[in-house]
């Protein structure tokens, strides 16, 4: 996507989260929106859309599932609805006040004391199974 004010291309290398929470809350603003943007609400449209993006491969073998990559159509499709919940994820981060990215990096750390390396490489299985 091109950056009307500076007409660059705007991509993850050059984006911040803090954007993507001030564009969300504006868009939700120019609508008002922000009395339905309830906790309630915007976990339960999470889950929606969540349903919607799973909905792409249901009925298909996980290793299948990769097949959507090559696939522009099912890969547009998909893309919106990682969007669509992506977007509502940081609407719920804005309303919280939670900063993303501490919550992110904390809970990688916490992740990692309950998935060891040397434990958790090459399985799937939950942290109190390894």
């Amino acid at each position: 996507m091109i950056n009307k004010a500076t007409n660059e291309q705007v991509n993850d290398a050059n984006c911040t989260i803090t954007h993507l929470k001030q564009t969300v809350q504006q868009f939700a603003d120019d609508r008002d929106w922000r009395q339905f943007h309830t906790p309630k609400n915007l976990s339960m449209a999470i889950a929606s859309e969540a349903a919607e993006l799973m909905e792409h491969f249901l009925w298909t073998e996980s290793r299948d599932s990769l097949d959507c990559v090559n696939d522009p159509v099912k890969l547009e499709q998909t893309r919106d609805e990682l969007a669509d919940i992506a977007i509502y994820c940081l609407q719920l981060a804005n309303v919280l006040n939670v900063d993303l990215s501490e919550a992110i990096l904390s809970k990688n750390v916490a992740n990692a004391q309950k998935y060891p390396v040397q434990k958790a490489r090459g399985t799937a299985a939950k942290y109190n199974e390894l």
